[in-house]
């Protein structure tokens, strides 16, 4: 099965105070790290889609071995998006949607719902049962994911729609959004 890995980075990071794709962690930028992670798990291609400071971001970034698209709708939400993701992720059995706010998902989640994709597929990792990323989408469902996905729902309205399989990755990553700087710092005890 050839799956390629979906990097949205394209918002303003507005409740952060700058677009998540530049911020920085352990020395590396959001937006590289992510693009690392889906490479590392074996996806093809992996397809990074930039909207908010763009420029910037590509200026900054390294982003080797993976196709960089401009989403000139981003500031309409996330479904936008998801939406010129799938178009740029050509014929592939699925992808495998990762926001670039998720700092703690690994290689063995990805790699979880990954072992799930064929084209009827549809997966979600789940964190100790709450409902998270990464996203695995099948790509019988790209059309349906792509006429339902609007504002910053994604492909929430579609997902719930239809019957996703949930993939428990909690013991290996931690799906937990950085929305604001202050999710960054340390929690329960890590150093």
């Amino acid at each position: 099965m050839r799956v390629a890995g979906l990097l949205l980075a394209a918002g303003a990071g507005r409740r952060f105070g700058s677009p998540k794709a530049l911020v920085s962690l352990h020395s590396k930028l959001f937006v590289d790290s992510a693009a690392e992670l889906l490479r590392a798990a074996g996806c093809e291609p992996v397809v990074v889609v930039l909207g908010a400071m763009a420029d910037e971001v590509r200026a900054k970034a390294s982003l080797d071995g993976v196709t960089v698209v401009d989403n000139p709708d981003w500031e309409s939400g996330m479904g936008s998006s998801l939406r010129t993701g799938l178009h740029a992720a050509g014929i592939v059995d699925a992808v495998v949607v990762l926001p670039v706010d998720t700092p703690g998902v690994t290689v063995a989640a990805l790699h979880r719902l990954m072992e799930l994709a064929e084209p009827k597929a549809l997966a979600r990792a789940v964190y100790d049962g709450k409902v998270g990323h990464p996203v695995l989408i099948g790509a019988d469902h790209f059309a349906g994911v792509m006429a339902s996905a609007a504002g910053d729902q994604g492909a929430r309205d579609y997902l719930k729609a239809n019957t996703v399989r949930h993939v428990e990755c909690g013991d290996v990553a931690d799906g937990a959004d950085v929305d604001r700087p202050e999710d960054l710092r340390p929690r329960n005890g890590e150093a």
